[in-house]
């Protein structure tokens, strides 16, 4: 066999190899989250078309951006799914490390940028930012993955070294986040550590322990001024709606409203008064959920719900499918993220969460917040196309 003709059989290979994967894809996740993306797009432009226009900008601004930010975002977790989700434990340390480096250089003047109260932003040209916090849950869901796995991988349980290794690959990455300071991300984090160190195998004393941890620690940081006043008024607002009613207190009763009004049917795409008026800040981020009640109703968002039921179920398939601990851990790893930012999101909504900032996925307006969603979809389609 000449050299060329092995390398033409060698590039076909790798061709049959790329289709037969994507065959392998799971269609009901993919389709969950079209659909989703489709109706974010929809959101995004009600929620912002009419305010810009109301002072002669471009109505289009939000949706165009949105809109490449998803074609990144898909290019991504495309990219995500050509590499074997098992070699990425040999990258895991200069993906760690980049995203530790991300959460420094936020905090050092001149680089970071601080956009509602949290110093969680680096500035680039073109007007663009980027928020390392949102990639750090990538990092740290695969280190910690990477080092539960290991000891299974010889047929033995995780050590208490073990835990406490993942428990530092955790640590450094949070306590950045924490100086930000960004809860929203901090709980999210937190949850997809305890929920992966609870299914690895590891003693329950280590899950029981860091839950108690996180109360004790919660109540420490209150007293001693750690936590930010306005990130206080939003957990006064979340017990009394009443306590602050200039800022927080104010959020959380126009969003009520703004969804209440939606009524069974809502008031149709781009005919809500309430996203037309402005009256919920931030309605294109952290409240996209106020836009579908109001102009899809009861049963625009039950839609939403279920879409995003279905995306967590199969997440939840994949990785209980997956043939090795680390796969397993992976993919939990990332079902924990969106379960409970989904959960968080649409409950400081709704007021049966405290309002903690963070984006819904998929739906939300935001680069960094929908290209790490993404890439934790390429990586469920990873395990899965491998399982």
């Amino acid at each position: 066999m000449t050299l060329a003709s092995g390398i033409r059989r060698k590039g076909n290979r790798s061709r049959f190899e790329r289709v037969a994967i994507v065959d392998r894809f799971d269609i009901p996740l993919l389709i969950a989250v079209t659909a989703l993306l489709a109706i974010g797009i929809l959101l995004v432009y009600a929620a912002t078309r009419d305010w810009f226009a109301s002072f002669g900008g471009d109505p289009e601004y939000y949706l165009k951006r949105h809109a490449l930010n998803i074609v990144i975002g898909l290019l991504l977790a495309f990219g995500t799914t050509l590499i074997d989700y098992r070699l990425l434990r040999a990258y895991t340390p200069i993906l760690w490390a980049i995203s530790v480096l991300g959460l420094i250089a936020v905090l050092i003047p001149g680089i970071g940028a601080t956009v509602n109260g949290a110093r969680a932003w680096i500035a680039l040209p073109g007007g663009l930012q980027i928020q390392p916090a949102e990639l750090a849950k990538i990092a740290i869901i695969v280190g910690i993955a990477m080092i539960l796995a290991e000891k299974h991988d010889g047929y033995e349980e995780p050590q208490a070294i073990d835990v406490l290794q993942a428990l530092a690959v955790a640590a450094i990455p949070v306590l950045l986040i924490v100086v930000q300071p960004d809860l929203g991300t901090t709980v999210i984090i937190g949850a997809s550590v305890v929920t992966m160190i609870a299914v690895s195998g590891a003693q329950l004393r280590w899950s029981v322990g860091l839950l108690g941890l996180a109360g004790i620690g919660a109540f420490v940081a209150i007293k001693l001024g750690v936590v930010a006043d306005y990130q206080l008024n939003r957990l006064q607002s979340f017990v009394d709606p009443t306590a602050d009613p200039q800022s927080t207190g104010y959020q959380l009763r126009q969003a009520r409203i703004t969804i209440g009004s939606g009524g069974l049917f809502g008031k149709g795409l781009f005919n809500g008064p309430q996203t037309s008026g402005r009256f919920v800040p931030e309605q294109q981020t952290d409240f996209i959920f106020t836009v579908a009640g109001e102009e899809f109703g009861f049963v625009g968002c039950a839609i939403i719900v279920a879409l995003y039921a279905l995306l967590l179920w199969r997440a939840f398939i994949i990785a209980r499918r997956a043939n090795d601990l680390f796969g397993r851990l992976v993919g939990l790893g990332v079902t924990a993220w969106f379960g409970f930012q989904i959960f968080e999101n649409i409950g400081m909504t709704l007021g049966l969460a405290p309002m903690t900032g963070v984006p819904l996925p998929l739906l939300s307006y935001g680069g960094s917040s929908m290209f790490a969603t993404l890439i934790g979809v390429g990586l469920l389609l990873n395990i899965r196309a491998r399982s």
